[in-house]
């Protein structure tokens, strides 16, 4: 242990990120900055050959710094058998949901059966991934055990989560606290050193569990809060107040009250997914998790609400959704950006295609809708012009992208549904809210 304590203090030591994803390019960048020599692998040839070329693909990472640093400290590889020259391997891996809402684990296990005949011993292997409290102890401890490898003598076991939050001007990965943890204390000491030489503030914890857990509470806190502001919006509609003004008067309060916003539903790689997690782990040890359940509910039928809310304001035009040109503006599921994992924005497009729509979209970070695991749609963004959204009978502005200009969208639309509140306090005949 002491060697690798060294090496990772004098920048000696050789990091391995597998998973070149929203979490994995981003960490690989600030381990460059700080002087680590790394490599990148990822079974995606696409990224493999972007970052061989020089090309960032994602829109905060630039690609410059990816241009001068491929070839010197910075080398990817699709090829996992590099991680036996490697000090450390760090997983960025995605924990999704299967089709019953259960964790598929699959991304994570798979990866480390490939990587066991590789490792040595003395190396350290964290998790970034979220998952379930047990994951690393229980389930990647006993699959290194089958192969004669002991977490905390052979190798160094760790688990540290993401706490990426892309679009986020305020806080990056080397100014945002990172959890930190390990199978044994000599393992928490390794990961002490690793990441406190690229991340501003550590926080240990004691133990991968309660890391794990950690990660689980701060994503099911905002899907929770999420859940409930919706539900309000839906009262409030009722009622016939406006939920906005509600929500700005009660951020006045200077204690006890944080503020959270309705939306046409939830979206990215978090907060859908890892309540999840959690519910299917308290299930095994017969706990029924009814709040997270029901915030899930209510999130999930978010895009529903929309369809009516479309059907409603056509059929106040005598026009059926069938015989109906609808366009959306966003599909990523975040401002800003052009993520679009879970974006609800995909949900919506599917529903309005079901029922017959013609529907096609606009958003200046995503020009052509890629394939996703679920969704395969042979579109691109439509520029915003008066012409587009004349031709349109009904425009939805589902994500709140700055670029948009929103006075233009609301004089040459025809009507408008706002998911998001831009349009909030504007009383205009054309404006809906969804």
């Amino acid at each position: 242990m002491k060697d690798l304590l060294d090496n990772i203090k004098t920048k000696k030591a050789k990091i391995g990120v597998i998973g070149l994803g929203y979490v994995g390019l981003p960490l690989v960048s600030n381990f460059l900055k700080n002087g680590f020599e790394v490599i990148g692998i990822d079974v995606d040839d696409a990224k493999i050959k972007s970052l061989q070329s020089g090309e960032s693909y994602i829109a905060h990472i630039d690609s410059s710094f990816i241009k001068d640093s491929i070839g010197n400290n910075l080398k990817v590889s699709s090829d996992i058998s590099s991680v036996s020259k490697l000090d450390i391997i760090i997983l960025c891996l995605p924990t999704p949901l299967n089709k019953n809402k259960e964790p598929d684990m699959s991304f994570v296990f798979n990866t480390i059966d490939e990587l066991i005949p590789y490792l040595r011993s003395g190396q350290a292997l964290s998790l970034e991934s979220t998952t379930y409290p047990g994951t690393t102890s229980e389930d990647i401890f006993g699959m290194l055990q089958e192969k004669g490898l002991v977490a905390g003598e052979d190798i160094n076991l760790i688990y540290s989560p993401e706490r990426e939050d892309p679009g986020n001007a305020k806080f990056n990965t080397a100014t945002i606290p990172k959890i930190v943890s390990g199978h044994t204390e000599s393992c928490l000491r390794i990961a002490e050193a690793l990441y406190s030489s690229i991340v501003d503030t550590i926080v240990p914890v004691s133990s991968t569990q309660t890391a794990e857990l950690t990660k689980l509470l701060e994503n099911i806190y905002r899907a929770v809060n999420i859940g409930l502001v919706n539900e309000m919006k839906i009262v409030s509609e009722k009622l016939g107040i406006d939920i906005y003004e509600v929500i700005d008067a009660a951020s006045t309060k200077p204690f006890g009250f944080t503020p959270y916003y309705p939306g046409p539903g939830i979206g990215g790689h978090c907060i859908p997914i890892d309540p999840f997690y959690l519910t299917w782990k308290a299930k095994q040890h017969g706990v029924h998790t009814k709040f997270i359940e029901l915030a899930g509910e209510i999130n999930n039928s978010m895009p529903l609400r929309v369809l009516q809310k479309v059907e409603e304001v056509l059929l106040g035009k005598n026009l059926d959704i069938s015989s109906s040109k609808i366009l959306l503006l966003g599909m990523a599921y975040k401002k800003d950006l052009d993520d679009m994992r879970e974006s609800p924005s995909i949900s919506i497009l599917q529903l309005l295609e079901d029922k017959g729509a013609e529907v096609n979209y606009s958003d200046p970070f995503i020009p052509v809708f890629p394939d996703t695991r679920k969704y395969e749609f042979n579109r691109g963004s439509l520029e915003i012009n008066a012409q587009t959204l004349q031709d349109q009978d009904l425009v939805i502005l589902c994500t709140d992208h700055t670029q948009f200009d929103y006075e233009f969208i609301r004089k040459e639309s025809t009507e408008i549904i706002d998911t998001r509140g831009v349009y909030r306090g504007q009383l205009q005949a054309n404006i809906h809210r969804a």
